[in-house]
């Protein structure tokens, strides 16, 4: 391998996607190679232009790898290549004054050039996100979108294991954290060298907007408070929502539930979810609407959808924070046995919400989610949550972007939906036994049978339609556990009852 030949490479591809300015090339060569330990360089012509520095970095890891510098596993190649990238990247000054001067002139602009900025730096590994396996399934709900998640490789077990040995640390505190800028990672923490933040001012406090390294929609980023607070739902969080819309009006944002089961992956840091993307959830049709004297200049309505969803509507943003705080202070205290939602056991609580806001036009949206937490021995994973018979599709909790109706699902579905295809069209003949004998297969029997029962004689490429077309429609059913009012009589009679009571 020539490695001189890629660092011109790298350093071509960082000019032509503004890493660098020219000026900077011999600069950013020389600590290119100080970090692969070359003593000498020669300045040769690149003649090319490539969506991602991926085919470059490959190559300086398998040199890295030939040379004893690094052992050949992903954690140490993610390292390292971050490392690598580091040379080329701005500092966080430069990229907030950039952010901030594109900002003046053109909000969407600004956020154009970040994403990019976030691409072209690695920092969001578009080879591997480009590999999520993505479609849509039609409901009577509307077409729910699935995500099966190739994004985060497996770690090897020699790595897992050597993590293990590893003396815990407490910086950052948490992956969220500030300080992941510019860190040099280890075993069980990413490096994040190549990692920008935006300041932001919400509710006169100190927060911060990244993307997410694993953008599971389109400029999916994160907001996260500058300190290490845990996650809690208050007026000021439904008012930052508001303010962060107003300052990027092309964008949603919403928050996960503060409680656990409910809750998202990190409730140890407050922050929220936003990006650039319209989900099924918000082009689900209003399917009743309330009129309110107290608030006659919002719109409320339900939503026809699988969980339970209240939209608030209106020009006034202020109306909007406020109505939506008395629906969730109502049903934080609410009860209704019949319909098996308890507020409390003993002093424990049960109920919350998950707000998601947007622009509609001039009008400020909300919708709220209800949300529960409760456990049964029937039910031990919660009441409100996906039910034993479809775990497994989907164990996990069902945050912010599930309500939504984008299921990110485990990257094992990919093998184990193909082998499922494989049995349907009879390119291998089913056998129970074998079946249960299979670890990629056990936890499906019962479903594949049904698939076998109800589609005979098909094509492998209609066997995987059928599959994919299930799964969907597996997930649909996934969000209706984790409805808190049923759509059934008994239980739109409740949400109705809730609804009128809440607002007074």
């Amino acid at each position: 391998m020539n490695i001189n030949y890629e660092v011109n490479r790298l350093i071509n591809f960082a000019v032509q996607n503004n890493l660098i300015d020219e000026l900077d090339a011999v600069y950013a060569s020389n600590l290119l190679l100080e970090v692969l330990n070359l003593d000498e360089f020669e300045e040769v012509e690149v003649d090319e232009k490539l969506q991602t520095a991926t085919p470059i970095l490959e190559n300086m890891l398998d040199y890295a790898v030939e040379k004893g510098m690094i052992e050949d596993t992903t954690t140490e190649r993610d390292l390292f290549d971050t490392k690598i990238m580091n040379a080329l990247m701005p500092r966080p000054s430069e990229v907030i004054k950039t952010f901030n001067e594109k900002y003046k002139n053109n909000k969407e602009e600004a956020t154009d050039y970040y994403y990019k900025m976030s691409i072209a730096s690695n920092y969001i590994r578009k080879d591997r996100t480009d590999k999520n396996i993505v479609w849509k399934t039609p409901t009577e709900y509307g077409d729910l979108e699935i995500t099966v998640n190739l994004s985060k490789p497996e770690k090897d077990p020699k790595e897992i294991a050597k993590a293990k040995l590893m003396k815990a640390a407490t910086y950052p505190k948490c992956l969220l954290c500030v300080e992941n800028v510019g860190y040099q990672g280890r075993l069980n923490h990413p490096a994040r060298q190549n990692h920008r933040v935006i300041p932001l001012e919400l509710q006169n406090k100190q927060w911060y907007m990244q993307y997410s390294p694993y953008v599971y929609y389109n400029e999916h980023c994160i907001v996260f408070s500058g300190k290490h607070e845990p996650m809690k739902l208050t007026k000021d969080s439904l008012t930052r929502l508001v303010e962060f819309i107003d300052k990027f009006p092309h964008y949603f944002i919403g928050s996960n539930a503060d409680l656990p089961i409910v809750g998202g992956s990190i409730l140890t840091h407050d922050h929220y979810q936003g990006g650039r993307h319209k989900f099924p959830m918000e082009m689900a049709a209003i399917e009743k609407t309330y009129t309110n004297h107290k608030f006659e200049d919002v719109e409320i309505g339900t939503v026809k959808w699988p969980m339970t969803v209240v939209r608030l509507s209106s020009n006034n943003k202020d109306r909007v924070i406020n109505a939506a705080m008395e629906i969730y202070n109502s049903w934080k205290g609410y009860s209704d046995e019949e319909n098996d939602i308890l507020a409390y056991s003993g002093d424990v609580p049960h109920n919350t919400v998950t707000p998601i806001a947007r622009r509609n036009g001039d009008a400020y949206e909300m919708d709220i989610v209800l949300r529960n937490n409760r456990t049964t021995e029937e039910y031990p994973d919660g009441i409100f949550h996906p039910h034993e018979e479809l775990h497994h599709i989907k164990k996990e909790n069902i945050g912010l972007i599930e309500v939504m109706g984008l299921a990110v699902l485990p990257g094992r579905l990919q093998n184990e939906l193909e082998l499922i295809a494989d049995l349907l069209c009879d390119n291998t003949k089913y056998n129970k036994e074998e079946a249960l004998n299979n670890p990629a297969l056990d936890k499906h029997v019962p479903w594949i049978e049904e698939l076998i029962e109800q589609n005979r004689n098909v094509s492998l490429e209609e066997a995987r339609r059928i599959v994919k077309e299930s799964v969907g429609q597996i997930f649909s059913r996934v969000l209706e556990d984790a409805g808190v009012f049923k759509r059934t009589e008994k239980g739109q009679r409740g949400l109705e009852k809730f609804i009128t009571e809440s607002i007074y």
